[in-house]
């Protein structure tokens, strides 16, 4: 078993101007998160939110604290969102047992000490992608479906952007301190995620990309309304998403994308549109 991290320092927007194609991609893109044995975590500055993955195949793996956090136990000041995103896996929060299907999540409140990861069935190892804020109280663990979730069908596959979105750990459907998390799926024939774009001033967002198929990309699209950047990526990788930047993205082939936000509030609406027709 290994931990691994990176840590990722804010970015001013007048800043990422100035960045090229391989610098964006250093501060914002997350790759290499499911690795056989390993947690791998980015300790982002943008409202402190952590971005990894855990890959237990035929050992368990143990949620360790990193460094940045200066913290005994992982949990001793956070929150956790977790989504299952590959073969069937157990975590054990404290002994207590909780089993995750694909596309199932587990939100774990604050002060949890000792988190265990493993996956049912070696050959299809679990794949856990996590998201992790800080908390000031600590509220109930509890395993969430998409049959529980808080479900908004939007968009047409006139304008290739109809998708089913998932909200799953969002205060419509339980507590949280400041973590949101839910799943949107694109219906074939669609590829426009979060379309038209937004941006919300008063949380960050992480945006993680799976379902999508060999040899397919995802363009993901962020900066200021009217200084807009792009990253093309691939299956299972992740991309920091700051409050003063926009995030939409356009697939060669529809996927499904998970989302996870920190910041001021709880408000899943509180939402800036972007005028498609003023994006530059």
């Amino acid at each position: 078993m290994k931990t691994n991290f990176q840590v990722r320092y804010s970015s001013h927007p007048s800043d990422v101007k100035q960045y090229d194609t391989a610098k964006l991609r250093e501060h914002f893109l997350v790759s290499n998160l499911f690795v056989p044995e390993e947690s791998n975590f980015v300790y982002s500055h943008f409202d402190r939110m952590i971005v990894g993955g855990i890959m237990p195949v035929s050992e368990h793996v143990t949620l360790e604290s990193i460094p940045p956090l200066r913290s005994e136990y992982f949990l001793e000041r956070r929150e956790l969102g977790i989504f299952n995103v590959g073969g069937k896996g157990v975590v054990t929060v404290d002994g207590e047992i909780f089993t995750l299907e694909y596309k199932e999540a587990l939100y774990l409140g604050q002060g949890k000490r000792k988190v265990v990861f493993v996956s049912d069935d070696k050959n299809k190892p679990a794949k856990f992608y996590i998201n992790s804020a800080p908390a000031h109280k600590s509220y109930p663990d509890r395993k969430i479906t998409t049959k529980e979730a808080d479900v908004v069908i939007l968009g047409s596959l006139e304008t290739s952007n109809h998708r089913t979105v998932n909200k799953m750990l969002v205060n419509s459907v339980l507590p949280t301190c400041q973590l949101q998390m839910g799943m949107t799926e694109l219906k074939p024939g669609s590829v426009w995620n979060t379309m038209p774009p937004h941006v919300h001033d008063r949380r960050m967002e992480a945006y993680f990309y799976f379902e999508v198929p060999e040899g397919q990309s995802v363009c993901h699209f962020m900066g200021q309304v009217d200084e807009t950047r792009h990253i093309w990526m691939k299956n299972d990788q992740a991309v920091i998403s700051p409050s003063w930047s926009i995030h939409s993205a356009a697939g060669t082939n529809n996927y499904i994308f998970i989302w996870g936000m920190a910041g001021e509030n709880l408000d899943y609406g509180d939402m800036d549109t972007c005028a498609v027709d003023k994006l530059k």
